[in-house]
């Protein structure tokens, strides 16, 4: 014998259920000034280190190792998000990341690269920096200035 309709817990989507609703992360209570601030810092190292396991991670396992990458990436940035309810906090890691990646395209003067011009690593570049442009850009807790909290909801 089934339930009843209302009995029964409503299903969520697989994005709704591990991101959470746009209400219900709206709803999340604002950290403390000092706490975001101590993220934003560490955010930054977070997303150098990112940036340069992926540049070496997308050249090892070419078919794989490009997804693992941007999956961190995307990760990283998302995290930012989530942690300090700010769209700077998406874009502190994604500036740590998009700063090691333009030291890492630099050729040494021995004539090595990390990043070469072909189209993983140029797939690494695009889709890593529309991936910190999507995640700075997502419905947060904050006001339209980005790090400014708004007023309580």
């Amino acid at each position: 014998m089934t339930a009843p309709a209302e009995a029964r817990p409503q299903r969520r989507s697989i994005p709704a259920a591990v991101l959470g609703t746009r209400e219900e992360r709206l709803k999340e209570s604002q950290p403390s000034r000092a706490a975001r601030i101590t993220a934003y810092v560490l955010f930054f190292p977070l997303g150098v280190a990112v940036s340069v396991c992926g540049a070496f991670v997308q050249a090892l396992w070419p078919p794989v190792g490009i997804l693992l990458a941007l999956a961190a990436t995307a990760a990283t940035f998302y995290a930012g998000l989530r942690v300090t309810g700010t769209r700077l906090g998406a874009a502190v890691p994604a500036a740590g990341w998009f700063l090691a990646l333009m030291l890492l395209m630099v050729p040494r003067p021995e004539g090595d690269n990390v990043l070469w011009t072909n189209a993983t690593s140029l797939a690494w570049l695009f889709v890593g920096s529309i991936l910190g442009v999507i995640c700075a850009t997502l419905p947060t807790r904050s006001s339209w200035f980005p790090g400014v909290p708004g007023p309580p909801r």
